[in-house]
């Protein structure tokens, strides 16, 4: 036993001895070791990124620290990407020969980093080229890979450093945007700077200060302007036309571990008077008072997720999201939402500020929870999941904003909003001579327009979880919002309450108030399909069945036929282009008579209407009424058409 030991103890000594030695000579050959690796770098960014990369003078000034002077990195024929004055730091020769390189302090003086993009390309794009010779376990194991990437990138920040005059540029072409920080300090894990942004010739000043200790992997930074002025996040407007700020936002790292294979990435980020303006967005601003993410992402081998246990707090309404990319069998997308049960007026108080303009100054009583699953399979996108359910508990709206509902339940007057114009009053009432009862509007086109719009209206609750399945996998398909899903419960709304803006804001509205409006029964099927007979547009400065039918055929609705009701309904999605179904000799086009053909065929297998129904009604449709004076008619030298001439007292004389 006693020989046993003796022998491990010399082993050990040997090694030991050898370890000094390798040490001794390292620390003898310190300047060719240093040398070396400098040399070995020059070579990496010469054969692997094309860039020069240049130290005029490097030397060590004592065991652990080396001081490096008039550092450069030129990409070839590009702009300079990095240039440093004078570094100073501590290092361990053994990292520095084994590549793995973990910097401790740090003193950096007048440099910068510059990224430019202009007409010979970008400067930075050698570094943006994947590897495509790792073929590592790494490489496709998602939670090895970002773990790998994350601690190179701590390892690199030092614990502690101190900065001046220090840049950070950013060129795209004519556009350009510079951080300057003319002292940085990092001190027993705390970091103070100062930052003065400029672009272009706007100057903002911001300070950066908290916690930050890459070798506990924690971080709690606040970044905020340096005066009661909001901080405006640069370059995106100029790029993309968004304009966007903030008070103050914060960000904390808490856990960045790997646990059981997995990647545990946890901390907390929030932002306080977050400002968007976009048009496509609102019309004005969208301002989130204060947002918090307590957030937990967890990266397995083959997916990356928001993981369920991870909060997200908007204006005290609270929501537990889970997000996720799968790809272990096929490419998924996963989300699901949950509100947790919820005070009505809790959620109203917390819509964003802009974004919800006709809920402002609604009230609300009861509670409700709600949750959504949604998830797309790349190579099976016809086996979309999407499922939308609210439970409420004596849910009641006891104030209404901008958009009260309630008044589609008596008289009033409708005027359609064009450009951001209104349009000329269209009564819906008796004082009205165009308004039309519904039971004096046929039932050929009720059922018409019902089978072309929306064939569920009369049971659905505003929407169609079908259509909307079907239009979110086009939409992802064409990569575009090329299908929509939208009912007439949405048409109405959108109509009566709301304008014809393209924008976020107004669909997120529309959503909201059609659900209000089916859900708590304010207005009847038979009345919401009274007011939408009544306003919607048929034809230029056209609204309702009453103007449409004599202006298309000199009728009172109730004398339309069959094939005129059907016309009526193939025109509702482009009423203002109904001009180009026919030729220069008034005769519609076959495209036009096929699309009709298709609505009677489909009112046939429905029961709608009976083959008695189309008796005679073959004969193709004409029009007599006003609209002929906007087709584009070639009229026979011989022959003169008059529908109407104006007398001077402004009647119409009809031939």
């Amino acid at each position: 036993m006693n020989k046993i030991v003796r022998k491990i103890f010399i082993g050990l000594g040997i090694l030991l001895l050898l370890i000094l030695i390798a040490i001794g000579i390292v620390w003898i050959y310190r300047d060719n070791v240093l040398k070396m690796v400098i040399d070995e770098a020059k070579a990496k960014f010469e054969t692997k990124y094309n860039c020069q990369f240049e130290i005029k003078n490097a030397q060590l000034i004592d065991k652990s620290s080396v001081e490096l002077n008039e550092i450069y990195l030129v990409p070839k024929n590009a702009d300079t990407l990095f240039s440093v004055k004078k570094v100073k730091t501590q290092i361990n020769l053994w990292e520095l020969i084994t590549g793995d390189i973990q910097i401790q302090n740090l003193e950096v003086q007048d440099g910068f980093i510059q990224l430019v993009k202009n007409e010979n390309g970008k400067n930075f794009d050698a570094f943006l080229k994947s590897d495509k010779k790792n073929n590592d376990d790494s490489s496709s194991n998602y939670a090895k890979k970002y773990n790998r990437i994350l601690q190179k990138l701590l390892n690199l920040i030092p614990a502690e450093m101190k900065m001046s005059n220090f840049e950070f540029r950013f060129q795209d072409f004519e556009h350009k945007v510079t951080f300057q920080i003319p002292n940085l300090d990092l001190n027993n894990h705390n970091l103070t700077t100062s930052v003065q942004v400029t672009e272009d010739d706007n100057i903002q000043n911001w300070s950066i200060a908290g916690l930050a200790n890459p070798r506990e992997k924690k971080t709690d930074l606040v970044i905020k302007s340096q005066d009661t002025s909001a901080i405006q996040i640069p370059y995106i407007y100029k790029k993309i036309g968004v304009k966007s700020g903030f008070d103050a936002i914060r960000f904390q790292l808490n856990k960045l571990d790997i646990e059981s294979g997995e990647l545990h990435i946890d901390g907390l980020a929030s932002i306080e008077n977050f400002t968007i303006n976009h048009p496509k967005i609102a019309k004005k601003d969208v301002v989130i008072q204060k947002a918090d993410f307590d957030y937990r992402f967890l990266i397995g081998k083959h997916f990356i997720s928001i993981d369920n246990a991870s909060t997200a707090v908007l204006n005290n309404l609270k929501i537990k999201p889970y997000v996720a990319y799968d790809t272990e069998n096929d490419t998924i997308y996963k989300l699901k939402v949950n509100v947790p049960h919820t005070e009505a007026q809790t959620f109203i108080d917390a819509l964003p500020k802009g974004l919800f303009t006709h809920f402002e100054g609604m009230e609300a009583e009861g509670s409700f929870d709600y949750a959504l699953h949604f998830e797309f399979n790349k190579n099976k996108p016809h086996r979309l999941i999407f499922d939308s359910r609210l439970n409420k508990t004596n849910l009641k709206i006891t104030k209404y904003g901008q958009a009260n509902l309630e008044k589609l339940n008596s008289d009033f007057v409708y005027r359609a909003i064009e450009n951001g114009i209104q349009q000329r009053p269209i009564p819906l009432g008796a004082e009205n001579p165009y308004f039309t009862p519904l039971d004096q509007i046929p039932s050929y086109l009720k059922d018409a327009v019902l089978t072309s719009e929306d064939p569920s209206f009369m049971r659905h609750r505003g929407f169609i979880t079908e259509a909307f399945k079907q239009s979110i996998v086009k939409n992802i398909r064409t990569k575009k919002f090329a299908r929509g899903a939208s009912t007439i419960s949405m048409q109405l709304v959108k109509n009566v309450f709301l304008t014809r803006e393209k924008t976020l804001s107004r669909k997120l509205e529309e959503i909201l108030l059609v659900y209000i409006l089916e859900n708590n029964r304010i207005a009847s099927k038979e009345r919401m399909l009274e007011v939408y007979f009544n306003i919607i547009e048929w034809g230029p400065d056209v609204y309702g069945i009453g103007e449409a039918a004599a202006f298309y055929f000199n009728k009172n609705p109730i004398d339309l036929s069959l094939n005129e009701c059907l016309y009526l309904a193939s025109i509702v999605p482009k009423p203002k282009k109904f001009m180009w179904q026919f030729d220069e000799l008034g005769n519609q086009k076959s495209y036009a008579e096929r699309h009709q053909k298709f609505i009677k065929n489909l009112m046939l297998r429905r029961s709608l209407i009976t083959s008695e129904d189309t008796i005679g009604q073959y004969i193709p449709i004409k029009i007599s009424g006003r609209a002929r004076n906007f087709m584009r008619l070639k009229i026979p030298k011989d022959s003169i058409v008059l529908d109407s001439i104006q007398t001077e007292s402004g009647e119409d004389f009809k031939f």
